[in-house]
């Protein structure tokens, strides 16, 4: 009740000025004033004050209120952690192993004009030792080959 009120009397108020205000010849600033001036009235006739007033003495929307904070909090947390390259280290070895990877680009120099303009020369393939090492030498072959 009181919400409303002040309200009805802040409207009544920004009228006034807003006719004094076009009695002086400045339209579009009294026009301005006036709409300004009507959406407390506004907000009164759409129950929107009194949903807040309600709101505002109610400790269950206060807690409601503090746990959405709490949520936000942890959220703007985190994102500042990761961007600050937090996490565990075998995420941080394998992001910088990726970025390592794709900083080298054996193609780039080449100018794209198709198939034709690439060289032809492929690495030869290593030969497999026989015996019960097949499965290690092609390991270590994998492992030199990328640099490891």
């Amino acid at each position: 009740m009181i919400a409303e009120t002040v309200c009805s009397a802040v409207s009544a108020a920004g009228l006034g000025i807003a006719a004094v205000t076009a009695y002086r010849k400045r339209f579009l600033a009294a026009a301005r004033i006036a709409a300004y001036s009507l959406v407390p009235v506004g907000l009164v006739m759409t129950g929107v004050v009194g949903w807040l007033a309600d709101t505002a003495f109610s400790p269950t929307a206060w807690a409601g209120f503090v746990l959405l904070g709490g949520a936000w909090l942890l959220f703007m947390t985190t994102r500042a952690i990761e961007r600050r390259g937090g996490g565990t280290r075998k995420e941080r070895k394998a992001a910088k192993a990726a970025a390592q990877r794709e900083s080298v680009a054996p193609a780039a120099s080449a100018p794209s004009l198709g198939q034709g303009s690439r060289p032809a020369t492929r690495p030869a393939a290593t030969p497999r030792a026989t015996g019960s090492g097949d499965d290690f030498s092609d390991i270590e072959a994998i492992l030199k080959k990328r640099g490891i």
